[in-house]
């Protein structure tokens, strides 16, 4: 492909990105209405002009705006910026190019001169007089061009420190002069590989950790300044560029000393081996102690008449090509990212605001921190009540250990069958009605024959409730800690925005819950003890249960009687052993199958009304601490000889209050900025449409 179609290809390359806008037709526009009003004002040839851009009028509200943006900070809410980022390695020679651009003398010397990233806003300017000023660190520093050296190298050890380190914290150069093209750019560290005598030894990486932060982002424009003489694939700007840029569709290359190194220069650029998607400019360094424009006229000169560099195309050479140039990338990359720089204010601004307002009020006074206090108290007791009472779970709907009804009927419904099942040792086939027949005999007294005691039936009644005593205590204790744990947490959810109040209410639940837990297992002793000593039931099942079992007792003698039967079947008990009955007398295993039925119906009673009584005990407890005992705690523990909840309250946390105070400033600055953007919009609809 012919170089000056290859070069026209790659100048559009950001402007078809942006489809309504189309730099270049206005750029031709101006270019011949400058050259109608150079030819009648002026004789002056085309490098004598000043290299500003003939277009800056438009270009420079839009460079205005990011400018002011990149003032704000703005970047520090994550919101990226479009930037011109200068790389390349040392002694590339970006700070001759940079030089060129300003039109003013920057640092040099051996080793690393820009020790922080350098911002350099160029703005072009009517008045003779350049101004020069430098910003760092919320502070203005006014210079002029015989002192921009120093001034750039002095306020460089304020924030790096003296000797060859470096830092992130950004430098900002404004340079006001006639005939500077309207640009932004931040100048980088150069790329170094050894650290010299008085740099750290991690220096590479330090430099390499700077240049990656700024031309990661997909708004920043990478300028890559290369060397004339060296193999650009082994440049390591190049090497870092293709890491963020492999297309090349934001990186642009200007090719420095192309004096030095004219041999083979056109090829290399045709050739675009490293894959510059904007293209090359080449451009001649300043020599000694020429001035610019002296420079400017040996730069034209050599690109006109030397035999091997006047085959590039001229639209690709010199510093006022390079800056119209990036004055047109510039521009194009600042009106296709402004749309969505306005709505990622938008969105933050939003969310700063939502944020906000979710916020607790700032409290200064008791009356408020009580009117506070209060709602919180109600809103958590209602979340209480339908979590605990209701079984409400739309508050929690994801989290299913807050599902408490639905948990706490889990946990009866186990207790009841850990309770039903519970077996005694005299349950056994083995065993079969041997605890009777000795309960029987230790209660023997003289009477009448055939009499069931009542003692006998006591003392195993009271020794299967001691079996299984220890079952309604561990329900208790599973049931009491569960309801702490959710009462805890919906109240920590309440107080989230008061963390003052967090620890009292804590402590409050915690205290009133062990009362509550207490209070259980005294209830849940007496009642372990009245089964044990007392044996009375009106239900009617009882009686109907034991009748059905003594149904079977008639098939169960003979069973024994016929001494060839190992087994007999009982349908409560299924199969079990009878040889050790035979032998016995006949009306002492009928009392104590009599004894034992009694005690399997009556046994069926006092489970289900453990059960049923330990149901009813703890729901009613709990209902007692949703509606009345928690708030009345609370009350009490903030507000009792101890408590000075209500004056902590007024006393905003460190952490608290720094959030407002940044949420604040954060809102502050993107309402700016979104009035900064909002008159630059209806500008671009007019401008570049």
């Amino acid at each position: 492909m012919p170089f000056a179609a290859r070069e026209e290809m790659s100048s559009s390359t950001v402007v078809e990105s942006v489809p309504k806008l189309n730099l270049l037709k206005i750029s031709k526009h101006h270019r011949q209405q400058a050259e109608e009003d150079d030819q009648e004002s002026s004789p002056a040839t085309a490098h004598d002009a000043p290299i500003v851009s003939p277009y800056n009028a438009r270009i420079r509200p839009l460079l205005d705006t990011v400018d002011k943006l990149r003032h704000l900070k703005i970047m520090q809410e994550g919101i990226q910026l479009p930037t011109i980022v200068v790389v390349g390695d040392q002694s590339s020679g970006k700070s001759s190019v940079l030089e060129s651009l300003a039109g003013i003398r920057l640092p040099r010397g051996d080793g690393i001169c820009t020790r922080v990233p350098l911002i350099m806003r160029l703005k072009n300017h009517p008045s003779p007089e350049p101004q020069l000023s430098l910003e760092f660190n919320g502070k203005t520093v006014q210079t002029d061009e015989a002192n921009v050296v120093d001034e750039i190298m002095y306020t460089t050890q304020e924030i790096a420190g003296k000797g060859k380190g470096i830092s992130n914290t950004p430098l900002t150069l404004v340079v006001k002069k006639k005939g500077v093209p309207d640009l932004t750019m931040i100048d980088l560290p150069g790329i170094t590989r050894v650290p010299v005598k008085g740099q750290p030894e991690d220096i590479s990486e330090q430099i390499s950790n700077i240049i990656m932060k700024y031309i990661t982002p997909e708004e920043s424009i990478i300028l890559n300044v290369l060397s004339a003489g060296v193999d650009f694939p082994t440049c390591e700007s190049i090497r870092m560029s293709q890491k963020v840029d492999k297309t090349g569709e934001r990186t642009l290359a200007v090719v420095t000393k192309a004096d030095k190194s004219p041999e083979g220069l056109l090829e290399k650029i045709v050739a675009d081996d490293v894959n510059i998607g904007l293209g090359y400019v080449c451009v001649r360094n300043r020599i000694g102690d020429e001035t610019y424009e002296e420079a400017r006229d040996e730069e034209a000169n050599l690109f006109d008449n030397n035999p091997l560099l006047s085959r590039i195309d001229k639209s690709i050479v010199g510093i006022p090509a390079l800056a119209e140039r990036l004055t047109t990338i510039q521009a194009n990359i600042i009106v296709k990212c402004l749309p969505e720089i306005v709505r990622k204010i938008n969105e933050k601004l939003s969310a700063n605001v939502e944020e906000l307002n979710k916020m607790p009020k700032h409290l200064s006074s008791i009356a408020e921190a009580m009117t506070s206090f209060m709602n919180i108290l109600g809103s958590a007791r209602e979340s209480l009540r339908k979590i605990l009472l209701q079984g409400e779970f739309d508050e929690f709907s994801s989290n299913d250990d807050m599902h408490a009804t639905a948990r706490l009927a889990e946990m009866l419904n186990k207790y009841s069958d850990e309770l039903r099942s519970a077996k005694s040792g005299n349950d056994s086939e083995e065993n079969f009605l041997v605890d009777e027949i000795r309960a029987l005999e230790e209660s023997r007294s003289v009477g009448l024959p055939n009499f069931i005691p009542k003692s006998a039936f006591r003392t195993l009644l009271s020794r299967k409730v001691k079996e299984i005593s220890s079952t309604p205590f561990d329900c208790a204790e599973k049931i009491w800690s569960y309801i702490q744990t959710v009462v805890v947490a919906v109240l920590l959810q309440h107080c989230d925005n008061y963390p003052q109040l967090i620890s009292c209410t804590r402590r409050a639940a915690q205290n009133l819950i062990s009362r509550k837990k207490q209070q259980s297992v005294d209830w849940i002793s007496d009642l372990v003890e009245m089964e044990k000593l007392t044996d009375y039931t009106c239900n009617p099942e009882y009686t109907a249960s034991w009748n059905k079992l003594m149904a079977e007792q008639g098939g169960f003698m003979e069973r024994i009687r016929g001494n060839f039967f190992p087994l007999a079947s009982i349908s409560r008990y299924g199969e079990v052993k009878i040889a050790h009955l035979r032998g016995l007398n006949s009306d002492v295993v009928q009392a104590a199958y009599d004894l034992k039925m009694r005690m399997a119906a009556y046994w069926d009673v006092v489970t289900r009304r453990m059960v049923d009584n330990m149901v009813l005990h703890l729901l009613f407890s709990v209902q007692k601490l949703v509606n009345r005992e928690m708030q009345k705690e609370i009350i009490d523990e903030l507000m009792g000889p101890q408590g000075n909840g209500l004056e902590r309250m007024l006393e905003e946390l460190p952490s608290v209050s720094e959030k407002r105070k940044k949420l604040h400033s954060s809102i502050g600055l993107l309402k700016q900025s979104k009035d900064i953007v909002a008159g630059i919009m209806d500008r671009i609809s007019v401008d570049f449409d």
